[in-house]
């Protein structure tokens, strides 16, 4: 094990979620989660009066989870070789056509600030304000200050194996994970709907339609339809 590699492991192994979000991940729509990160700052370390502690505010936006299978993970855009081989492995192991949820996030981080207290103290009154406020859709997360993305990432990781099971019944109990002839589940079929929907109104542009069908390998199917959206214009 690397350096690196072992101050990521300390990372992970020395955060925690102090107060998590009242609510999972919606399954139809995105979710914005508010969250407060705390740690001891680096500079903790050097003799000092007193103990501060960094507060590092943000939104975490959940986008809606979508229904792939490893066929449409082997063809993503902008992975390696080594991504591309383990969508692969997924193949062999569970089917090519085999349904699962990707979910896509994007971090905005708002404001950085220092105050007096122990991190432990700082969280416990944040969490504390949010309950007061009934917050749902708010975390507090204690971190580590060199790597506190990586101690992000472990929140969402646990935010997203929390909500997992609850989107899979919602998907199900619609008939999204049924997979047709073609190897598409439903929600994808759903998606390239609206995508050629978005594309008619000018609200997008038709090369994200083109790769989705690409990804999928059924162009052939929608090309005509895909060809009429030019002689429209």
């Amino acid at each position: 094990m690397t350096e690196q590699d072992e101050r990521i492991a300390h990372a992970i192994q020395h955060t925690r979620v102090v107060r998590p979000p009242r609510q999972i991940l919606a399954t139809f729509g995105t979710t914005t989660i508010h969250y407060y990160l705390v740690t001891e700052p680096v500079y903790s370390e050097l003799p000092k009066q007193g103990e501060d502690t960094v507060i590092r505010e943000g939104t975490v936006t959940s986008e809606r989870p979508r229904v792939v299978t490893p066929y449409y993970l082997a063809h993503l855009e902008g992975f390696g070789e080594s991504a591309r081989r383990y969508a692969e492995e997924m193949a062999r192991q569970h089917g090519s056509q085999a349904p699962g949820l990707l979910y896509s996030y994007r971090n905005e981080t708002k404001e950085t600030s220092i105050v007096s207290g122990r991190p432990p103290d700082v969280a416990r009154r944040i969490g504390d304000d949010l309950d007061t406020r009934q917050e749902k859709l708010a975390a507090v997360i204690a971190g580590v200050d060199e790597l506190w993305d990586v101690s992000l990432l472990k929140f969402m990781f646990e935010l997203t194996s929390a909500s997992v099971v609850g989107n899979v019944t919602e998907m199900h109990s619609r008939g999204l994970l049924a997979v047709d002839r073609e190897g598409l589940p439903q929600d994808a079929r759903a998606g390239i709907e609206r995508l050629f929907h978005e594309v008619r109104e000018g609200n997008m542009d038709p090369s994200v339609l083109k790769r989705e069908l690409d990804q999928w390998g059924v162009f052939h199917e929608y090309e005509d339809r895909f060809m009429a959206l030019f002689h429209r214009r």
